[in-house]
């Protein structure tokens, strides 16, 4: 099974009896947080270039999670089965799923919901960093704007309603025996 993504995104591929996912935040990326009346933004975000990379290049621990639950870990740097790569227009990642963490229901669940377009993106858990000029908010056609500048990023979650819309995936199944790849788009967002 391969499932792939060639605007960055999510990608999934099985190769013997891992599990590997590529996952690809495009970072400067504006986003409406907060819709008020008639549909007008109030509230946006948008998280600049290289804004986690004080606890990625500290070697520190991250997890990918489904949901943001710490109760259902799907891969972290301490394990050795997750990599991070912080660069100026994307943070991507790798984990690797090994055959006996596949057979845990809610690794099971998360699979079959990423094959199905039901998990549609990747959300970052993270909170601004002490530092000063961590963030900066500025005033754009009555809404507030939020930059964030520097971040620690403590998790990475597979989520079905992400923020960030700008970030897609398309997923592609290939199969040895079909004649031609079926080809399946899912959106992978972004969120707080």
């Amino acid at each position: 099974m391969l499932w792939g993504g060639h605007k960055g995104g999510l990608e999934l591929r099985k190769t013997g009896e891992t599990v590997t996912l590529n996952g690809r935040f495009p970072y400067n990326s504006e986003t409406v947080l907060y819709e008020g009346g008639r549909g007008v933004a109030t509230r946006k975000e948008k998280i600049e270039g290289r804004a986690f990379g004080p606890r990625i290049d500290a070697g520190d621990d991250v997890h990918l999670l489904y949901a943001h639950d710490y109760d259902k870990p799907i891969a972290s740097r301490v394990a050795g089965t997750l990599d991070l790569f912080d660069g100026d227009e994307a943070l991507e990642f790798e984990a690797r799923i090994s055959s006996e963490l596949q057979g845990v229901s809610y690794v099971k669940d998360f699979l079959s919901a990423l094959e199905a377009r039901l998990v549609t993106g990747i959300s970052p858990g993270f909170r601004l960093s002490n530092d000063q000029g961590a963030e900066s908010v500025r005033s754009e056609g009555g809404a507030i704007v939020r930059s964030v500048k520097k971040a620690d990023l403590f998790e990475l979650s597979a989520v079905t309603r992400p923020a960030y819309p700008q970030a897609q995936i398309e997923a592609r199944n290939w199969n040895c025996a079909e004649t031609k790849p079926v080809i399946h788009k899912i959106l992978n967002k972004w969120r707080l």
